[in-house]
């Protein structure tokens, strides 16, 4: 278990972010998600780890729900290659003349190369494999000795579901299919159990793999608790039909392998896959199918997110105003908590804690609080079309409109952030340098930025904010000329790549549009007219932003 714990971990931070990426683009239609999750699957060495990647990116909104099923059914077919690798290499090769040697260079690049994370990583496989192959040497020469203390034809024959639920207590127990499947082939080739009663151990540890995934969904959105019914589901199915199936698949392996000799370890990793085989052709022209009724059993939940304006009746023109003023100030608010969250900015509680932000929980998934956000945006919109629609005077129609305006100006700076996190995280986790401290020092202004921007919107003297916003203004200009020319010098040098240094721009410019974003949200909220042509006058950096670049 050792073993398969450091090769999983070792594997997932050598190429982790580069399987993300694979699942997140390559996972379009049906035959594609499936085989994308039998391939990552594979390589990882772990449908539990795969799933719960699948229950981020659902939960994320960047895969959609019938995909997930897809990588499901082909992370079931994928965790098969463990079966295959620990038979083959477990019981056709003399493993203990590999074992000793892989840790021992293992151990050697931990000590000599342990400050590259690479190189430990690849070291830490080499041991993983190591111990691997150590513990499948330790548990053959263990059985077979126990075999010969007694005679094993004496144990009762109780049938298969004993068998059955002893894979699935195991796996639930080990958090791990493959370690159970190890234990079950170490069985098998000692002579324990026969091939029927150690198929149905593998098929309860197909069942025992779903513990990981619910329990990751204790407490989470709806979309996550589909995923994970839809992965019971799909291995409950595929048990029972695996258990009513069992004497035609062996029957079926038998015309190619003997079960009652040595290749019996060989029989158990072939009826591993066939089994999960026939269980993906099952389910495959029902996917569509089962994603409704998913979304049946665990329906779209509603909560209200306004603060202020659901409190009062838009017929009233001056609470109705004065309300939305409050509510568009609240969704700015939202939107300081959720660039934090999306840039991985700590929070700052003492402004959470006076804005009550509770409508949007910053610890959901990026892609739930944007959702959150655009319901509360679309909420201000169909309030202020309503006040809008009364008979108002010039001022009162002049700030509703102004408010209308700089509730899409607060919106447009969240969808930026969005748009550009991915590469703020990649930037941030850099081998390269330059690109993971000049992600730090954009997350330390941001921090700063932020920070200034949430005391603004609490400011009772509005005479103040117009100049404040002004100098915030010019020192985001200074601070991005400064990143261009650090940047040039870089490129110069060639210290960053072609690609990178394009990403980097982009991410520089993204950044700057959302904060001058927030910036004319603010002013048009907090600000009256005479004290905006006041602020227009102050500085000399265009603000306006063109509403068709924001969708």
């Amino acid at each position: 278990m050792f073993g398969m714990f450091l090769m999983e971990e070792s594997v997932k931070n050598l190429a982790g972010r580069s399987f993300k990426k694979f699942i997140r683009e390559y996972t379009r239609g049906k035959i594609r998600s499936i085989a994308a999750g039998a391939f990552v699957t594979a390589i990882l060495q772990s449908s539990s780890a795969v799933s719960l990647m699948v229950l981020a990116f659902v939960g994320a909104g960047i895969m959609a729900m019938e995909n997930a099923i897809g990588v499901i059914l082909g992370s079931n077919i994928g965790t098969t290659a463990t079966a295959w690798i620990v038979a083959f290499f477990g019981f056709k090769v003399n493993i203990e003349d590999y074992s000793l040697p892989l840790i021992g260079i293992g151990g050697l690049g931990l000590i000599f190369l342990g400050r590259s994370v690479r190189y430990s990583n690849i070291s830490k496989l080499l041991v993983g494999f190591g111990f691997l192959f150590m513990g499948l040497d330790y548990m053959k020469a263990s059985v077979t000795q126990l075999t010969e203390t007694f005679d094993i034809t004496t144990l009762p024959d109780y049938g298969i579901l004993p068998y059955f639920l002893i894979g699935l207590v195991l796996t639930a127990i080990m958090q791990s299919s493959s370690a159970t499947i190890a234990i079950v082939l170490t069985a098998l080739n000692a002579e324990v159990v026969q091939f029927n009663d150690a198929a149905a151990m593998v098929i309860g540890a197909n069942i025992g793999t779903t513990v990981t995934v619910i329990l990751g969904t204790i407490g989470s959105t709806q979309i996550k608790k589909r995923v994970a019914l839809s992965h019971l589901t799909f291995n409950g199915v595929t048990a029972i039909v695996g258990l009513l199936l069992l004497p035609a698949i062996v029957w079926f392996i038998e015309l190619f392998l003997r079960t009652g000799n040595n290749d019996a370890v060989m029989g158990i990793a072939l009826f591993h896959t066939l089994f999960n085989v026939i269980g993906v052709l099952l389910f495959l022209p029902f996917m569509g199918i089962l994603a409704k009724w998913l979304v049946r059993v665990y329906p779209d939940r509603t909560k209200r997110l306004t603060k202020h304006i659901h409190q009062v009746s838009p017929d009233v023109s001056d609470a109705a105003i004065a309300a939305l003023h409050n509510e568009v100030l609240h969704l700015i608010a939202c939107v300081l908590q959720f660039n934090r969250s999306a840039l991985n900015i700590a929070a700052d509680k003492d402004f959470e804690q006076k804005f009550e932000l509770k409508s949007i929980k910053k610890d959901a998934p990026m892609a739930e609080q944007y959702e959150q956000l655009k319901l509360l945006q679309a909420e201000i919109f169909t309030f202020s079309s309503k006040v809008l629609s009364l008979e108002l005077d010039e001022v009162e129609s002049v700030k509703t409109n102004s408010l209308l305006h700089a509730s899409r100006m607060a919106m447009y700076a969240s969808k930026t952030i969005k748009d550009v996190a991915h590469n703020f995280d990649e930037f941030e986790d850099s081998e390269n340098q330059i690109l993971s401290a000049t992600t730090a020092d954009f997350k330390k202004h941001l921090k700063k930025l932020y920070g200034k921007l949430g005391n603004l919107i609490l400011m009772e003297n509005h005479t103040e904010i117009g100049g404040e916003l002004s100098k915030i203004l010019k020192k985001i200009q200074k601070e991005d000329t400064k990143f261009i020319t650090s940047l040039t010098r870089s490129s110069s040098q060639q210290l960053i790549a072609e690609l990178e240094i394009s990403n980097m721009l982009v991410m520089n410019r993204a950044l700057i549009q959302s904060a001058r974003q927030l910036i004319l949200a603010i002013k048009e909220v907090m600000l009256s007219e005479e004290e905006q042509a006041l602020f227009e006058r102050l500085i000399d950096v265009e603000l306006e932003v063109d509403d068709s670049d924001a969708y």
